[in-house]
């Protein structure tokens, strides 16, 4: 049995962080939570979960007679299929809460921010990029334009094996020390810097095992491909920030660790 993740961020990966971008965190939990959680995410999907899909953000793969690309993102239940592309708002479900409240990633919220702030939970959100479909991701660091300060650490989770083929996230190590847009709000690069990172850089792919977890500065340039398997690649990101943070269209952020922390035990789920 492959051991799980100490519950503390070590200086080491502490270090690797700080100077390339991500640390390959391995297994946090059990097999059988990770099983459970792909379960929940189908259950979801099918809209057969005591959930309030009127909360929920939710987008297809595809929607039907149109296959040129997703579907529009938007709150509630749009069909019983496992082909949803994007759900967020998961914070609002007990089970993803309970996860992404492990006490590793509150230890690697407080190592990178500091033991004394609050830290609030910007997106819980499930991918997926289902049997032969998914999108094509182009290269971007993750930004908000809504934000007054960027959000800094995503911790992704593979419910499914990811690989190469089935369109794993691609990674740029150390590209995280710079934005390539600073004065643009959106993190996506054009065609032209797409194509000038990857003629001095050879991308890393992110392959990792059903369980595993990798941590991601949110500034690091990624992309991903569309999926050409017969298996779909499941994932779970969650993006944590200071709870200080403030968003110009009003939105409210629940905290996930220190003062103030929902909890999905004591009913205090929003």
């Amino acid at each position: 049995m492959t051991a799980l993740h100490p519950l503390q961020l070590s200086s080491e990966e502490l270090g690797q962080f700080e100077e390339q971008g991500f640390v390959r965190l391995g297994r946090v939990v059990p097999v059988a939570e990770i099983e459970a959680l792909g379960q929940r995410i189908d259950e979801i999907m099918l809209g057969r979960a005591a959930i309030d899909y009127d909360q929920i953000m939710m987008q297809l793969d595809r929607v039907a007679g149109d296959d040129s690309g997703p579907g529009p993102q938007s709150k509630g239940h749009k069909g019983a299929t496992l082909a949803y592309r994007k759900i967020q708002e998961l914070e609002l479900d007990p089970f993803f809460l309970a996860y992404l409240q492990h006490p590793l990633f509150g230890d690697i919220c407080a190592k990178i921010h500091g033991s004394e702030r609050p830290m609030a939970c910007f997106r819980a959100m499930f991918m997926n990029k289902p049997a032969g479909k998914g999108t094509h991701l182009v290269w971007h660091q993750d930004r908000w334009s809504d934000l007054d300060r960027d959000p800094l650490i995503t911790v992704w989770t593979a419910l499914d094996p990811a690989t190469l083929a089935n369109g794993c996230v691609q990674i740029v190590p150390g590209s995280h020390r710079a934005l390539v847009n600073p004065d643009h709000p959106s993190g996506f690069l054009s065609a032209e810097q797409a194509a000038e990172l990857l003629a001095k850089t050879q991308p890393v792919p992110l392959e990792l095992e059903a369980g595993e977890v990798v941590l991601l500065h949110n500034w690091l340039l990624h992309s991903s491909d569309v999926n050409h398997t017969g298996t779909p690649r499941r994932a779970f990101s969650v993006c944590y920030m200071d709870a200080a943070t403030v968003s110009s269209r009003g939105a409210i952020y629940p905290v996930v660790f220190g003062e103030g922390a929902i909890s999905p035990s004591s009913g205090s789920v929003p």
